[in-house]
Protein backbone atom coordinates (compact mmCIF):
# COMPACT_ATOMS: atom_id res chain seq x y z
CA UNK A 1 0.00 0.00 0.00
CA UNK A 2 1.44 3.46 -1.10
CA UNK A 3 1.32 5.94 1.45
CA UNK A 4 2.01 9.85 0.24
CA UNK A 5 5.17 11.48 1.74
CA UNK A 6 2.70 14.88 2.89
CA UNK A 7 0.50 12.05 4.73
CA UNK A 8 3.55 10.66 6.06
CA UNK A 9 4.61 14.05 7.25
CA UNK A 10 1.31 15.50 8.38
CA UNK A 11 0.46 12.21 10.64
CA UNK A 12 3.76 12.84 12.27
CA UNK A 13 3.39 15.85 13.15
CA UNK A 14 0.34 15.58 14.51
CA UNK A 15 1.62 13.12 16.79
CA UNK A 16 4.51 14.63 17.58
CA UNK A 17 2.02 17.84 18.38
CA UNK A 18 -0.33 15.22 20.46
CA UNK A 19 2.64 14.10 22.20
CA UNK A 20 3.63 17.17 22.92
CA UNK A 21 0.17 18.64 24.81
CA UNK A 22 -0.05 15.55 26.52
CA UNK A 23 3.45 15.82 28.15
CA UNK A 24 2.89 19.62 28.64
CA UNK A 25 -0.29 18.95 29.57
CA UNK A 26 0.47 16.49 32.51
CA UNK A 27 3.05 18.21 33.53
CA UNK A 28 1.34 21.41 34.48
CA UNK A 29 -1.61 19.56 35.75
CA UNK A 30 0.93 18.06 37.70
CA UNK A 31 2.22 21.04 39.03
CA UNK A 32 -1.06 22.82 39.63
CA UNK A 33 -2.10 19.49 41.75
CA UNK A 34 1.39 19.69 43.59
CA UNK A 35 0.74 23.21 44.25
CA UNK A 36 -2.77 22.75 45.85
CA UNK A 37 -1.58 19.77 47.88
CA UNK A 38 1.01 22.01 48.97
CA UNK A 39 -1.13 24.79 49.76
CA UNK A 40 -3.87 22.61 51.62
CA UNK A 41 -1.06 21.21 53.86
CA UNK A 42 0.28 24.48 54.61
CA UNK A 43 -3.28 25.43 55.82
CA UNK A 44 -3.98 22.56 57.52
CA UNK A 45 -0.90 22.85 59.74
CA UNK A 46 -1.44 26.62 60.19
CA UNK A 47 -4.73 25.05 61.92
CA UNK A 48 -3.06 22.84 63.52
CA UNK A 49 -0.75 25.01 64.81
CA UNK A 50 -3.28 27.14 65.78
CA UNK A 51 -5.76 24.23 68.15
CA UNK A 52 -2.80 23.05 69.69
CA UNK A 53 -1.92 26.81 70.51
CA UNK A 54 -5.53 27.58 72.03
CA UNK A 55 -5.71 24.23 73.80
CA UNK A 56 -2.23 24.72 75.60
CA UNK A 57 -3.85 28.59 76.53
CA UNK A 58 -6.80 26.81 77.67
CA UNK A 59 -5.14 24.55 80.33
CA UNK A 60 -2.77 27.42 81.56
CA UNK A 61 -6.05 29.47 82.16
CA UNK A 62 -7.76 26.76 84.30
CA UNK A 63 -8.08 27.73 87.70
CA UNK A 64 -7.41 24.24 89.23
CA UNK A 65 -4.34 22.82 87.41
CA UNK A 66 -5.10 19.20 86.20
CA UNK A 67 -3.10 16.37 84.69
CA UNK A 68 -3.01 17.22 80.66
CA UNK A 69 -5.33 14.01 80.11
CA UNK A 70 -7.64 14.57 82.64
CA UNK A 71 -8.13 17.67 81.60
CA UNK A 72 -8.66 16.72 77.97
CA UNK A 73 -11.29 14.23 79.06
CA UNK A 74 -13.25 17.33 81.16
CA UNK A 75 -12.94 19.42 78.53
CA UNK A 76 -12.75 17.65 75.15
CA UNK A 77 -16.30 18.68 73.81
CA UNK A 78 -16.26 22.27 74.76
CA UNK A 79 -13.02 22.52 73.43
CA UNK A 80 -13.66 20.61 69.81
CA UNK A 81 -16.41 22.80 69.66
CA UNK A 82 -14.60 26.36 70.33
CA UNK A 83 -11.57 25.13 67.88
CA UNK A 84 -14.08 24.49 65.36
CA UNK A 85 -15.95 28.18 65.80
CA UNK A 86 -12.31 29.77 65.46
CA UNK A 87 -11.36 27.74 62.54
CA UNK A 88 -14.04 27.40 61.15
CA UNK A 89 -13.25 23.82 60.45
CA UNK A 90 -15.26 20.14 61.55
CA UNK A 91 -12.89 19.15 64.75
CA UNK A 92 -12.50 16.41 66.94
CA UNK A 93 -10.17 15.59 69.60
CA UNK A 94 -9.17 12.51 71.07
CA UNK A 95 -6.82 11.27 74.05
CA UNK A 96 -3.93 8.49 73.49
CA UNK A 97 -6.46 6.16 73.64
CA UNK A 98 -7.43 6.46 70.46
CA UNK A 99 -11.26 7.68 72.52
CA UNK A 100 -12.99 10.64 71.05
CA UNK A 101 -12.87 13.25 73.86
CA UNK A 102 -14.68 15.86 71.79
CA UNK A 103 -16.10 16.61 68.46
CA UNK A 104 -17.96 19.46 66.54
CA UNK A 105 -19.03 16.50 64.07
CA UNK A 106 -20.04 13.10 63.45
CA UNK A 107 -16.92 11.55 62.31
CA UNK A 108 -17.36 8.19 60.30
CA UNK A 109 -16.00 5.35 61.95
CA UNK A 110 -13.59 2.93 59.28
CA UNK A 111 -10.67 0.86 59.21
CA UNK A 112 -8.41 3.35 56.91
CA UNK A 113 -10.02 6.41 59.51
CA UNK A 114 -8.80 4.25 62.60
CA UNK A 115 -5.42 3.92 60.44
CA UNK A 116 -5.07 7.25 59.36
CA UNK A 117 -5.58 8.39 63.30
CA UNK A 118 -3.03 5.62 64.91
CA UNK A 119 -0.21 7.63 62.83
CA UNK A 120 -1.30 10.68 64.42
CA UNK A 121 -1.19 9.35 67.93
CA UNK A 122 1.90 8.29 67.34
CA UNK A 123 3.06 11.88 66.73
CA UNK A 124 3.03 11.51 63.04
CA UNK A 125 0.66 13.69 59.99
CA UNK A 126 -1.29 11.29 58.05
CA UNK A 127 -4.31 12.12 55.78
CA UNK A 128 -6.46 11.00 53.25
CA UNK A 129 -8.95 12.11 50.84
CA UNK A 130 -12.55 11.39 50.80
CA UNK A 131 -14.59 12.32 47.58
CA UNK A 132 -14.47 16.16 48.15
CA UNK A 133 -13.34 16.41 51.86
CA UNK A 134 -9.48 15.82 53.11
CA UNK A 135 -9.33 13.79 56.52
CA UNK A 136 -6.26 15.35 58.35
CA UNK A 137 -5.02 14.13 61.23
CA UNK A 138 -2.45 15.77 63.40
CA UNK A 139 -0.52 15.24 66.74
CA UNK A 140 -2.27 17.06 69.51
CA UNK A 141 0.47 18.78 71.89
CA UNK A 142 -0.05 19.73 75.31
CA UNK A 143 2.36 21.25 78.38
CA UNK A 144 4.45 18.41 78.57
CA UNK A 145 4.22 16.65 75.16
CA UNK A 146 1.77 14.99 73.02
CA UNK A 147 -2.01 14.48 74.92
CA UNK A 148 -4.07 12.87 71.81
CA UNK A 149 -4.92 13.77 67.89
CA UNK A 150 -6.35 16.18 66.44
CA UNK A 151 -9.03 15.16 63.67
CA UNK A 152 -9.96 17.64 61.01
CA UNK A 153 -12.05 17.21 57.83
CA UNK A 154 -10.82 19.65 55.07
CA UNK A 155 -13.26 20.37 51.98
CA UNK A 156 -10.91 20.49 48.70
CA UNK A 157 -13.89 20.86 46.34
CA UNK A 158 -12.68 24.38 45.16
CA UNK A 159 -9.47 22.56 44.18
CA UNK A 160 -11.04 19.74 42.36
CA UNK A 161 -13.33 22.74 40.39
CA UNK A 162 -10.47 24.07 39.86
CA UNK A 163 -8.08 21.29 38.61
CA UNK A 164 -11.24 19.75 36.96
CA UNK A 165 -11.46 23.60 34.50
CA UNK A 166 -8.12 23.35 33.71
CA UNK A 167 -7.73 20.41 32.82
CA UNK A 168 -10.97 20.93 30.65
CA UNK A 169 -9.25 23.87 29.28
CA UNK A 170 -5.62 22.23 28.34
CA UNK A 171 -8.19 19.03 26.58
CA UNK A 172 -10.08 21.75 24.66
CA UNK A 173 -6.69 23.79 23.76
CA UNK A 174 -4.51 21.08 23.16
CA UNK A 175 -7.43 19.40 20.71
CA UNK A 176 -7.60 23.00 19.19
CA UNK A 177 -3.82 23.18 18.85
CA UNK A 178 -3.27 19.66 17.24
CA UNK A 179 -5.93 20.34 14.71
CA UNK A 180 -4.99 23.58 13.59
CA UNK A 181 -1.17 22.74 13.47
CA UNK A 182 -2.38 19.47 11.44
CA UNK A 183 -4.18 21.57 8.78
CA UNK A 184 -1.00 24.42 8.74
CA UNK A 185 1.20 21.47 8.92
CA UNK A 186 -0.43 19.14 5.85
CA UNK A 187 -0.81 22.64 4.08
CA UNK A 188 3.03 23.41 4.73
CA UNK A 189 4.14 19.99 3.70
CA UNK A 190 2.11 19.88 0.94
CA UNK A 191 4.21 22.70 -0.66
CA UNK A 192 6.99 20.11 -0.13
CA UNK A 193 5.36 17.30 -1.77
CA UNK A 194 4.30 19.15 -4.72
CA UNK A 195 7.83 20.09 -5.45
CA UNK A 196 9.11 16.27 -4.94
CA UNK A 197 6.54 15.11 -6.83
CA UNK A 198 7.28 17.52 -9.49
CA UNK A 199 10.91 16.63 -9.08
CA UNK A 200 9.72 12.56 -9.33
CA UNK A 201 7.75 13.05 -12.37
CA UNK A 202 10.68 15.18 -14.19
CA UNK A 203 12.51 11.97 -13.16
CA UNK A 204 10.50 9.46 -14.58
CA UNK A 205 10.28 11.81 -17.96
CA UNK A 206 13.73 11.82 -17.91
CA UNK A 207 13.96 8.20 -17.56
CA UNK A 208 11.40 8.02 -20.49
CA UNK A 209 14.01 9.89 -22.75
CA UNK A 210 11.71 12.74 -22.76
CA UNK A 211 13.94 15.66 -21.33
CA UNK A 212 12.95 18.62 -19.96
CA UNK A 213 13.97 22.23 -20.51
CA UNK A 214 13.89 23.85 -17.30
CA UNK A 215 14.07 23.59 -13.42
CA UNK A 216 11.19 21.22 -12.09
CA UNK A 217 11.05 23.36 -8.65
CA UNK A 218 12.02 27.47 -8.71
CA UNK A 219 13.05 27.57 -4.73
CA UNK A 220 15.51 28.78 -2.92
CA UNK A 221 16.52 25.70 -0.72
CA UNK A 222 18.01 22.32 -1.24
CA UNK A 223 14.81 21.33 -3.14
CA UNK A 224 15.59 24.41 -5.42
CA UNK A 225 18.69 23.27 -5.70
CA UNK A 226 17.82 19.88 -5.92
CA UNK A 227 15.75 20.63 -9.33
CA UNK A 228 18.40 22.46 -11.03
CA UNK A 229 20.36 19.91 -10.72
CA UNK A 230 17.95 17.54 -12.33
CA UNK A 231 17.76 20.41 -14.66
CA UNK A 232 21.30 19.96 -15.79
CA UNK A 233 21.28 16.08 -15.81
CA UNK A 234 18.66 16.13 -17.88
CA UNK A 235 20.32 18.73 -20.59
CA UNK A 236 23.97 16.59 -20.15
CA UNK A 237 22.04 13.57 -20.65
CA UNK A 238 20.32 15.23 -24.12
CA UNK A 239 23.30 16.34 -24.98
CA UNK A 240 25.34 12.96 -24.76
CA UNK A 241 22.95 11.02 -26.37
CA UNK A 242 22.43 13.94 -29.05
CA UNK A 243 26.01 13.35 -29.62
CA UNK A 244 25.87 9.36 -29.10
CA UNK A 245 23.61 9.57 -32.32
CA UNK A 246 25.48 11.83 -34.26
CA UNK A 247 28.54 9.45 -33.38
CA UNK A 248 26.42 6.62 -34.59
CA UNK A 249 25.32 8.15 -37.56
CA UNK A 250 28.66 9.15 -38.63
CA UNK A 251 29.64 5.39 -37.86
CA UNK A 252 26.95 4.22 -39.91
CA UNK A 253 28.16 6.36 -42.87
CA UNK A 254 31.66 5.66 -42.69
CA UNK A 255 30.73 1.85 -42.75
CA UNK A 256 28.75 2.31 -45.83
CA UNK A 257 31.43 4.21 -47.22
CA UNK A 258 33.95 1.69 -46.49
CA UNK A 259 31.59 -0.84 -47.68
CA UNK A 260 31.33 0.71 -50.77
CA UNK A 261 34.93 1.32 -51.43
CA UNK A 262 35.38 -2.34 -50.93
CA UNK A 263 33.30 -3.46 -53.23
CA UNK A 264 35.17 -0.14 -55.66
CA UNK A 265 38.32 -1.35 -54.47
CA UNK A 266 37.45 -5.30 -55.95
CA UNK A 267 36.13 -3.75 -59.09
CA UNK A 268 39.03 -1.36 -59.48
CA UNK A 269 41.28 -4.31 -58.83
CA UNK A 270 39.02 -6.44 -61.65
CA UNK A 271 38.91 -4.15 -63.64
CA UNK A 272 42.42 -2.66 -63.68
CA UNK A 273 43.74 -6.77 -63.93
CA UNK A 274 41.36 -6.96 -67.18
CA UNK A 275 42.32 -3.81 -68.54
CA UNK A 276 46.41 -4.93 -68.39
CA UNK A 277 45.50 -8.41 -69.25
CA UNK A 278 44.37 -6.88 -72.72
CA UNK A 279 47.06 -5.39 -74.11
CA UNK A 280 49.53 -7.83 -72.16
CA UNK A 281 48.24 -10.62 -73.91
CA UNK A 282 48.12 -8.72 -77.20
CA UNK A 283 52.08 -8.19 -76.70
CA UNK A 284 52.56 -11.80 -75.80
CA UNK A 285 50.86 -13.33 -78.78
CA UNK A 286 52.78 -11.05 -81.14
CA UNK A 287 56.19 -12.60 -78.77
CA UNK A 288 55.21 -15.85 -79.94
CA UNK A 289 54.33 -14.90 -83.49
CA UNK A 290 58.21 -13.70 -83.69
CA UNK A 291 59.76 -16.90 -82.13
CA UNK A 292 57.99 -18.59 -84.94
CA UNK A 293 58.51 -16.34 -87.56
CA UNK A 294 61.84 -14.93 -87.26
CA UNK A 295 62.59 -14.13 -90.84
CA UNK A 296 59.00 -12.54 -91.88
CA UNK A 297 59.27 -8.95 -92.20
CA UNK A 298 55.93 -8.35 -92.73
CA UNK A 299 54.94 -9.54 -89.49
CA UNK A 300 57.76 -8.25 -87.68
CA UNK A 301 56.82 -4.70 -88.64
CA UNK A 302 53.26 -4.99 -87.53
CA UNK A 303 54.59 -6.99 -84.18
CA UNK A 304 56.53 -3.96 -83.72
CA UNK A 305 53.90 -0.95 -84.65
CA UNK A 306 51.39 -3.12 -82.21
CA UNK A 307 53.83 -3.86 -79.30
CA UNK A 308 54.71 -0.09 -79.09
CA UNK A 309 51.21 1.02 -79.22
CA UNK A 310 50.35 -1.59 -76.67
CA UNK A 311 53.48 -0.76 -74.85
CA UNK A 312 52.15 3.21 -75.01
CA UNK A 313 48.78 1.90 -73.82
CA UNK A 314 50.31 0.07 -70.70
CA UNK A 315 52.87 3.08 -70.15
CA UNK A 316 49.64 5.93 -70.09
CA UNK A 317 47.59 3.28 -68.23
CA UNK A 318 49.83 3.22 -65.09
CA UNK A 319 51.14 6.43 -65.01
CA UNK A 320 46.96 7.40 -64.45
CA UNK A 321 46.56 4.81 -62.51
CA UNK A 322 49.26 6.01 -60.50
CA UNK A 323 48.30 9.59 -60.63
CA UNK A 324 44.31 8.70 -59.58
CA UNK A 325 45.81 6.69 -56.45
CA UNK A 326 48.28 9.90 -55.27
CA UNK A 327 45.08 12.16 -55.65
CA UNK A 328 43.01 8.96 -53.53
CA UNK A 329 45.99 8.83 -51.18
CA UNK A 330 47.14 12.18 -50.56
CA UNK A 331 45.63 15.42 -49.94
CA UNK A 332 48.70 17.77 -52.02
CA UNK A 333 48.69 21.40 -51.47
CA UNK A 334 47.36 23.11 -54.84
CA UNK A 335 49.37 26.17 -55.85
CA UNK A 336 46.05 28.40 -55.31
CA UNK A 337 46.09 31.24 -57.40
CA UNK A 338 43.25 33.47 -59.39
CA UNK A 339 42.73 32.07 -62.94
CA UNK A 340 41.47 34.01 -65.86
CA UNK A 341 39.08 31.57 -67.33
CA UNK A 342 38.54 32.73 -71.07
CA UNK A 343 42.30 33.06 -71.31
CA UNK A 344 43.68 29.37 -69.83
CA UNK A 345 40.50 27.73 -72.09
CA UNK A 346 41.82 29.77 -75.06
CA UNK A 347 45.27 28.32 -74.32
CA UNK A 348 44.45 25.06 -73.78
CA UNK A 349 42.03 25.09 -77.21
CA UNK A 350 45.68 26.32 -79.12
CA UNK A 351 47.22 23.45 -77.61
CA UNK A 352 44.86 20.90 -78.74
CA UNK A 353 44.75 22.65 -82.16
CA UNK A 354 46.84 19.99 -84.14
CA UNK A 355 45.13 17.19 -82.81
CA UNK A 356 41.87 18.82 -83.86
CA UNK A 357 42.70 19.06 -87.23
CA UNK A 358 44.63 15.68 -87.68
CA UNK A 359 40.81 14.30 -86.83
CA UNK A 360 39.19 16.93 -89.23
CA UNK A 361 37.35 18.55 -86.77
CA UNK A 362 36.07 22.05 -86.18
CA UNK A 363 36.47 23.23 -82.83
CA UNK A 364 34.29 26.55 -82.26
CA UNK A 365 35.06 28.81 -79.03
CA UNK A 366 32.35 31.30 -77.56
CA UNK A 367 34.30 32.49 -74.11
CA UNK A 368 33.75 35.39 -71.49
CA UNK A 369 35.51 36.80 -69.07
CA UNK A 370 35.58 34.60 -65.66
CA UNK A 371 38.69 34.65 -62.81
CA UNK A 372 38.53 31.93 -60.05
CA UNK A 373 40.36 31.07 -57.37
CA UNK A 374 42.38 27.72 -58.71
CA UNK A 375 45.28 25.72 -59.30
CA UNK A 376 46.56 26.33 -62.79
CA UNK A 377 47.98 23.38 -64.09
CA UNK A 378 45.03 21.26 -62.53
CA UNK A 379 42.63 23.62 -64.69
CA UNK A 380 44.96 22.75 -67.58
CA UNK A 381 45.19 19.17 -66.95
CA UNK A 382 41.44 19.38 -66.82
CA UNK A 383 40.62 21.01 -69.97
CA UNK A 384 43.35 19.03 -71.89
CA UNK A 385 41.79 15.67 -70.81
CA UNK A 386 38.17 16.94 -71.90
CA UNK A 387 38.94 18.14 -75.22
CA UNK A 388 40.98 15.17 -75.52
CA UNK A 389 38.14 12.94 -74.88
CA UNK A 390 36.43 15.01 -77.20
CA UNK A 391 38.28 14.39 -80.18
CA UNK A 392 38.48 11.13 -79.20
CA UNK A 393 35.43 9.90 -79.27
CA UNK A 394 34.27 12.54 -81.66
CA UNK A 395 32.75 11.03 -85.43
CA UNK A 396 34.30 12.74 -88.83
CA UNK A 397 34.13 16.18 -89.64
CA UNK A 398 32.42 16.72 -86.23
CA UNK A 399 32.34 20.18 -83.97
CA UNK A 400 33.84 20.41 -80.69
CA UNK A 401 32.36 23.29 -78.75
CA UNK A 402 33.97 25.34 -76.13
CA UNK A 403 31.63 27.98 -74.05
CA UNK A 404 31.75 29.71 -71.24
CA UNK A 405 29.84 31.93 -68.60
CA UNK A 406 30.20 33.64 -65.39
CA UNK A 407 26.51 33.66 -63.61
CA UNK A 408 27.28 36.69 -61.17
CA UNK A 409 23.85 36.78 -59.61
CA UNK A 410 24.81 32.32 -58.70
CA UNK A 411 28.64 33.51 -58.07
CA UNK A 412 29.62 30.58 -60.30
CA UNK A 413 31.82 29.95 -63.45
CA UNK A 414 30.31 27.69 -65.71
CA UNK A 415 32.06 25.80 -68.45
CA UNK A 416 30.92 23.70 -71.05
CA UNK A 417 32.72 21.64 -73.83
CA UNK A 418 30.92 19.62 -76.45
CA UNK A 419 31.33 17.01 -78.87
CA UNK A 420 29.48 16.08 -81.59
CA UNK A 421 29.99 11.92 -80.91
CA UNK A 422 27.57 9.38 -79.82
CA UNK A 423 25.55 9.97 -76.83
CA UNK A 424 26.22 8.39 -73.82
CA UNK A 425 23.78 5.83 -72.94
CA UNK A 426 21.21 6.41 -70.27
CA UNK A 427 22.53 3.42 -68.20
CA UNK A 428 25.90 4.61 -68.68
CA UNK A 429 26.03 8.14 -67.25
CA UNK A 430 26.02 7.10 -63.24
CA UNK A 431 29.37 5.43 -64.07
CA UNK A 432 30.97 7.61 -66.52
CA UNK A 433 33.28 9.04 -63.88
CA UNK A 434 34.04 5.19 -62.91
CA UNK A 435 37.91 4.37 -62.77
CA UNK A 436 38.49 1.97 -66.22
CA UNK A 437 34.83 2.20 -67.24
CA UNK A 438 34.30 3.13 -70.96
CA UNK A 439 31.27 2.44 -72.71
CA UNK A 440 32.64 1.10 -75.95
CA UNK A 441 35.78 -0.96 -74.85
CA UNK A 442 36.68 -1.88 -78.52
CA UNK A 443 36.64 1.73 -79.41
CA UNK A 444 38.45 2.56 -76.36
CA UNK A 445 41.33 0.42 -77.40
CA UNK A 446 41.39 1.58 -80.84
CA UNK A 447 41.59 5.10 -79.57
CA UNK A 448 44.14 4.17 -76.85
CA UNK A 449 41.29 4.83 -73.90
CA UNK A 450 42.18 3.48 -70.38
CA UNK A 451 38.95 4.79 -68.96
CA UNK A 452 40.60 6.08 -66.58
CA UNK A 453 40.52 10.22 -67.71
CA UNK A 454 37.00 11.06 -66.48
CA UNK A 455 37.93 9.58 -63.14
CA UNK A 456 40.70 11.83 -62.61
CA UNK A 457 39.06 14.79 -64.37
CA UNK A 458 36.44 14.59 -61.54
CA UNK A 459 38.96 14.21 -58.94
CA UNK A 460 40.62 17.15 -60.17
CA UNK A 461 37.36 19.36 -60.16
CA UNK A 462 36.34 18.26 -56.31
CA UNK A 463 39.80 19.30 -55.39
CA UNK A 464 39.52 22.68 -56.66
CA UNK A 465 36.03 23.30 -54.91
CA UNK A 466 34.18 22.20 -58.59
CA UNK A 467 31.69 19.92 -59.71
CA UNK A 468 31.17 18.13 -63.57
CA UNK A 469 28.19 16.85 -64.61
CA UNK A 470 27.51 14.98 -67.83
CA UNK A 471 24.00 17.01 -69.50
CA UNK A 472 21.35 15.28 -70.76
CA UNK A 473 21.87 14.95 -74.92
CA UNK A 474 19.52 16.61 -76.92
CA UNK A 475 15.98 14.97 -77.29
CA UNK A 476 15.23 16.00 -80.33
CA UNK A 477 18.00 14.96 -82.36
CA UNK A 478 19.77 12.77 -79.39
CA UNK A 479 23.18 13.52 -80.79
CA UNK A 480 26.79 14.78 -79.15
CA UNK A 481 27.75 14.66 -75.22
CA UNK A 482 28.46 17.69 -73.38
CA UNK A 483 30.23 17.93 -70.25
CA UNK A 484 29.57 20.99 -67.60
CA UNK A 485 32.07 22.49 -65.11
CA UNK A 486 31.06 24.87 -62.45
CA UNK A 487 33.68 26.94 -60.57
CA UNK A 488 32.86 29.46 -58.09
CA UNK A 489 33.92 32.85 -58.86
CA UNK A 490 36.45 34.88 -57.07
CA UNK A 491 35.21 38.42 -57.34
CA UNK A 492 32.63 39.98 -59.87
CA UNK A 493 34.09 43.27 -59.80
CA UNK A 494 37.73 42.50 -60.45
CA UNK A 495 39.36 43.96 -63.23
CA UNK A 496 40.37 41.39 -65.88
CA UNK A 497 41.93 41.78 -69.39
CA UNK A 498 39.71 41.91 -72.29
CA UNK A 499 41.86 42.33 -74.89
CA UNK A 500 41.62 38.44 -76.19
CA UNK A 501 38.79 38.39 -78.26
CA UNK A 502 37.33 34.70 -79.09
CA UNK A 503 33.72 34.15 -79.96
CA UNK A 504 31.68 32.30 -82.02
CA UNK A 505 35.02 31.53 -84.14
CA UNK A 506 36.09 28.42 -86.49
CA UNK A 507 38.88 26.41 -86.43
Amino acid sequence: MRVSIKLKFSVFLAALLILTVVVLSSLVLRGIELNQQSQVERTLAQQTRLINLNVRQAYYTEAIRQEPEQFLQQNGRRLAQALSDSTGLPVALYDMSGKQVGASFAPSENELVQETLNYALKNKIAYHEQGETLLYAAPLDGPEGQIGAIWIQYSVQSYQDFYARIQQLFLWAGITVVALSFILGYLFYNRFAVAITRLKKSAASIQEGNYITESPVKRKDELGELGQGIYYMSTSIQQNIAAMHAEQQKLELAIEKLQALEQQQKQYIGNISHEFKTPLTSIKAYVELLNMYKDDPQLLDDATNNIGKETERLYEMVEKVLHLSALEKYDFENQAEDVEIRALLADACGRMRGKVEKFALNMELDLEPAIIHSDRESLMHIFINLLDNAIKYNVPGGIIRVENEGRIEEHQAVIRIYNSGTPIPEEAREKIFEPFYTVNKDRARKTGGTGLGLSLVKQFVEKQGGTITLLPSDPVHQEGVTFQLVFPLVNKDKDIDTSLQVGNKSE
